[in-house]
């Protein structure tokens, strides 16, 4: 059975040191961010807190939340910086036509 994929953007839209959401029909939303030409892709909320990771900062590869000023690791999805502990789900990210794509778990 083929990976389900879910569009998050075109490249060309999202700036390096950029975060977008991205809300779709088949889970959770998801966080797209650019970190110097390269895409990765968590799942957007909090794991300290529901609020939207894609409104923190990103400096480098790490994704500071808006609400809580807990880090993560968008490339891993660690927990880098208190108050968050629990690691986010990331996603394998592809770039097709120029459009980057999540690709979702079975």
């Amino acid at each position: 059975m083929p990976a389900r994929s879910v569009l998050l953007c075109l490249a060309a839209d999202l700036a390096p040191g950029s975060a977008r959401r991205v809300e779709h029909s088949d889970g959770p939303a998801i966080a797209v961010y650019n970190v110097d030409g390269t895409f990765y892709a968590t799942d957007d909320n909090c794991t300290h807190g529901l609020s939207s990771l894609a409104e923190g900062m990103l400096d480098g590869d790490m994704i500071e939340c808006a609400a809580h000023f807990g880090g993560f690791d968008v490339k891993t999805g660690k927990a880098v910086m208190a108050p968050c502990s629990m690691d986010l789900r990331t996603y394998k990210v592809e770039l097709r036509d120029g459009a980057v794509f999540a690709v979702l778990p079975d």
